[in-house]
């Protein structure tokens, strides 16, 4: 029982499904911590081929008991191995007494490649809990068991003393272990909570550093007492204080504090001492002038060079300020055509010719009329639609925008300053796909920077930035958020007409390094509200080393897991599907499964495909291990890293450490990925990395897009009370599949913003597990309940989404989570809709169902959104180089769900895998 094989910390459940699947035999069990309750238990428990999930809570003297089963009265336990202790008994109330306990799986000591991380992951080494005094229950655990703790802790810090500078630190740390933390445990195991062996060995250690704050300390007193009035005294008691010669833990901290505050304190003091002695001798001092606020730049008229029709040659100039498209044909002095902005229904990109777009307007009263016209590449295309798109929203008579663009940038500086101008990165120039130069410059309304290895302070960073934008664009944008772990740093700036907009910001960071409590490698996010739209962002820095992929995974798990982003309320839901976009980026460190020369020359021969296709996260990607549902840009630039600092013409794929050469193959580790909610506007305009900032062995990656973005809902017409009726959700039935070995009844929990309160199903009315490992669920209308949303206007609620949970009745855990959108669902008649499920970054099943949103007669009206005034049209009309036929603007398809993961193989003769989706073909 010392080992607490059983105990496996924050696995899933469907880890620990599997877990007990593998053991096979009836009365296998493990303990988990709860996903649905903080601070409690859930014990799974293997039997007839099925898991049986029960909750152990604690009281609130921190007693814990098996959640009550009927018939059986509650037992109270102090620690969780007493408690496992008295369920290996029978007739407890569990489907059969606690046999064989499941032990974690073994992991092998894991070094990061840089030396910088050592062991893997946090489920390795797990101590287990104990009621709620907070001591670990492993303490009543005999001696020769503590004494193997302490040899394992020894082992585990000789293993960090050659990635650690702080040898003599280390030499009184193992001091501690062998001869000390026997006696701390004892001490601790009679109720002396206080550690007074490791106290006396953390003053010892950090008597240097009590040294070196002294002298720091008086350098700083001094300076602050030349400032002082003349009458103010000294303070030698507290200089004795401060440099006592038997330092301990607690005046360490007051020194640590003491510093702090001079220092925060000191610049104030300097200026008001010089401001009186101005004031004093009469000194002038140059007026101080507020400069004007800077205007942004003025757009210049932009002119392209296209085919209109099939063969003429035209000039389209761009008048974004006056609001015109001017068509000039060759060898004209004059337009011949002015097209006022207004006048401009739509834009018609073609999909089969890249490079071609169709642009539809009013030229008389009941007539519109539309051009075709072929640009010399698609990104000419493009920049002339983000001029149009640019043009609309500036003469817009809008009060609340549409769209908005959003810049992502991520770069591991390699822990050296960045070069004077970031502009190339900035303005998403080099390789790739990159902005044209006539859009360059277009500032965009958000900007995102995530930052790995950066050795500037926070402010200096941040203040760098914003002089860059500001050189840039004439703009001085507004800090949102900065968060920070270690030296990976995300900075969040917004367009100073967009502050207003922003709310709810919230930010967090989760540690993925040693054994997950260093934050030499982790994450940090943000997240906040633009009017309605929900937005979420994260900066990484995964494990690196090409042969530490499941490593990468892990942490993308536990960052998934732990990083507390956004809407409280939605913490039981998956945090990809917490945000109506989500961006996650960063240093991810996957590698290309490849011989390094075989690299070299596709690279040399920009044969990026077939590199593309050893890639280690797309493959995980592929096996759905990570960023499930996620996005990519297409990659059309060379790897990112490992290249030779001041250069960008070599890659340094070895690396020379004491422990030998490694091999560091050119990969692409920079990577901006996003996720978005169905049936919201989102596109990539721009993906790729600078060719001139040389200042780190990585290349800062950029990626720019375009989101629709909703505001906050105004009804044009006052509601009447009990006059009409209200708006409403109805089911008609949802069919659920999920991968679990539980026979558990379920319910549904229905969460949106658009509810006042989230709302709850019944259980399930029909259950069936005829395939082993997975369960089907059934509800009928009589068991789902009609949700009313608190606006009935059509306009917003084609703009919102449902989020549901699956929740087991007796654990009240999440079998998975899903996201609907209520645009395609509004109307009289029930929609079919179909999904996948969640949970933890895992897909685990998928639901399909049928409903409908009814919104009353009078509120139905709607209005087009900017950015469904362009389209696309997947093939070429014959007439297509006609310029006098009536437009009848086509409108991209609605994407429908496609009826299997894409890591399954598609059915063949009529067989369909039963794995997730097995809707397909079941009657």
């Amino acid at each position: 029982m010392a080992a607490a094989s059983w105990y496996h910390r924050d696995i899933s459940r469907v880890v620990a499904e599997e877990l007990l699947a593998k053991a096979g035999r009836d009365g296998c069990f493990l303990v988990r911590d709860s996903e649905s309750v903080s601070g409690a238990y859930a014990l799974c428990l293997l039997f007839q081929r099925h898991v049986h999930t029960y909750r152990i809570l604690p009281d609130d003297e921190g007693l814990l008991s098996v959640q009550t089963i009927q018939g059986i009265q509650a037992k109270c336990f102090r620690t969780l191995p007493d408690l496992i202790g008295a369920y290996q008994h029978p007739n407890n109330g569990l489907v059969t007494p606690l046999l064989y306990p499941v032990p974690r799986p073994r992991q092998a000591a894991d070094e990061d490649s840089d030396g910088e991380d050592g062991r893997g992951g946090g489920h390795a080494a797990s101590a287990v809990p104990a009621g709620g005094a907070g001591t670990g229950a492993w303490l009543s655990a005999p001696i020769a068991a503590r004494s193997h703790i302490s040899q394992q802790l020894h082992q585990r810090l000789q293993e960090q003393v050659h990635s650690s500078p702080a040898n003599d630190f280390m030499g009184f740390m193992a001091e501690y272990l062998n001869h000390h933390l026997q006696l701390d445990l004892e001490a601790l195991r009679h109720g002396h909570p206080q550690l007074r062996h490791l106290s006396t060995a953390l003053v010892t250690a950090c008597r240097a550093l009590h040294r070196r704050i002294d002298f720091t300390l008086a350098g700083l007193e001094t300076l602050a007492r030349v400032f002082d009035p003349p009458a103010s005294p000294r303070s030698p008691a507290r200089e004795q204080g401060l440099l006592s010669s038997d330092p301990d833990l607690e005046l360490l901290l007051n020194k640590i504090s003491s510093v702090n505050h001079l220092l925060s304190s000191l610049e104030k003091k300097v200026l008001k001492s010089l401001q009186e002695t101005v004031s004093r001798h009469n000194l002038a001092l140059p007026s101080v002038v507020a400069a004007p606020p800077l205007a942004a730049k003025p757009l210049a008229v932009q002119s392209f060079e296209v085919k209109m029709g099939k063969s003429q040659r035209v000039a389209l100039t761009v008048d974004v300020e006056s609001g015109t498209v001017a068509i000039t044909k060759r060898g004209s002095g004059s337009p011949e055509e002015i097209i006022p902005q207004d006048k401009i229904l739509q834009l018609i990109k073609y999909q089969s010719v890249q490079s071609k777009v169709r642009v539809v307007y009013d030229r008389e009263p009941q007539r519109s009329l539309s051009r075709d016209f072929i640009f010399p590449s698609a990104r000419k295309r493009e920049a002339f639609c983000q001029l149009l798109q640019l043009m609309k929203i500036q003469h817009s008579n809008l009060d609340e925008p549409d769209l908005i663009s959003v810049y992502v940038g991520t770069w591991n500086m390699g822990s050296t300053p960045p070069p004077r101008s970031l502009a190339s990165w900035l303005t998403s120039r080099g390789l790739g796909r990159t902005q044209d130069e006539t859009t360059a410059c277009i500032p965009h309304d958000i900007y995102v920077i995530g930052t790995q290895e950066n050795s500037l302070g926070d402010r200096e960073w941040v203040e760098f930035l914003r002089a860059s934008l500001k050189t840039l664009m004439a703009i001085d944008y507004r800090v949102v958020a900065l968060q920070c772990l270690w030296s990976i740093k995300i900075v969040v700036l917004v367009k100073p007409e967009h502050e207003r907009r922003i709310s709810h910001v919230h930010t967090s960071s989760v540690k993925t390094g040693i054994a997950n409590t260093l934050g030499n490698k982790g994450a940090v996010g943000v997240s906040f509200l633009f009017n309605g739209t929900s937005f979420g962002f994260v900066n990484c820095h995964l494990a690196s080393g090409s042969e530490k992929t499941h490593r990468r995974n892990q942490n993308y798990s536990d960052i998934l897991r732990s990083l507390a982003l956004g809407d409280k309320r939605l913490n039981a839901f998956d945090l990809t599907l917490r945000f109506t976009h989500l961006f996650w980026f960063g240093d991810l460190n996957y590698r290309l499964d490849m011989d390094v020369q075989d690299i070299l020359a596709r690279i040399t021969k920009k044969e990026f495909e077939a590199l593309l296709a050893v890639d280690q996260l797309n493959m995980e990607r592929e096996k759905n291990k990570v960023f499930l549902r996620f996005s990519e840009g297409d990659i059309s630039f060379p790897p990112t890293y490992r290249y030779e600092r001041g250069s960008r013409d070599t890659y340094m794929w070895q690396k020379f450490k004491p422990t030998g050469m490694r091999i560091n193959v050119p990969s692409w580790c920079d990577r901006i990925l996003w996720k978005s909610h169905p049936e919201t506007h989102v596109v990539c305009n721009s993906y790729g990395c600078t060719d001139d900032i040389v200042t780190s062995d990585h290349s800062p990656v950029f990626a720019t897009f375009e989101v629709g973005v909703t505001s906050q809902f105004v009804p044009k017409k006052a509601p009447v009370s009990g006059a009409e009726p209200p708006a409403c959700i109805e089911w008609e039935s949802i069919e659920v599949m999920v991968r679990t070995a539980s026979r558990s009844k379920c319910y549904i929990e229905f969460h949106s913003y658009c509810l006042e309160e989230s709302q709850r199903s019944g259980e399930n009315t029909s259950q069936s597990c005829d395939i082993p490992g997975f369960l089907k669920l059934g509800w009928s209308a009589k068991n789902l309940p009609v949700l009313h949303p608190i606006l009935p206007d059509l306009e917003y609620l084609g703009d919102q989404h449902l989020l549901l949970s699956i929740k087991g009745v007796e654990s009240c855990e999440s079998y998975g989570e899903c996201c609907i959108a209520m645009k395609s669902m509004i109307g009289s008649m029930a929609q079919q809709f179909e999904t996948f499920l969640f949970h933890r970054g895992e897909e685990t099943g998928s639901m399909r169902g049928w409903m409908k949103v009814r919104a009353p007669k009078d509120r139905r009206s709607t209005r087009e959104r900017l950015y469904e005034w362009i389209s696309f049209e997947e093939e070429e009309e014959e007439d297509a180089g006609s310029a006098a036929d009536t437009a009848t603007c086509p409108k991209p398809p609605l994407q429908r769900l496609r009826s299997r993961p894409r890591s399954l193989p598609e059915p063949t003769a009529g067989y369909t895998n039963p794995a997730y989706f097995i809707f397909e073909g079941v009657p």
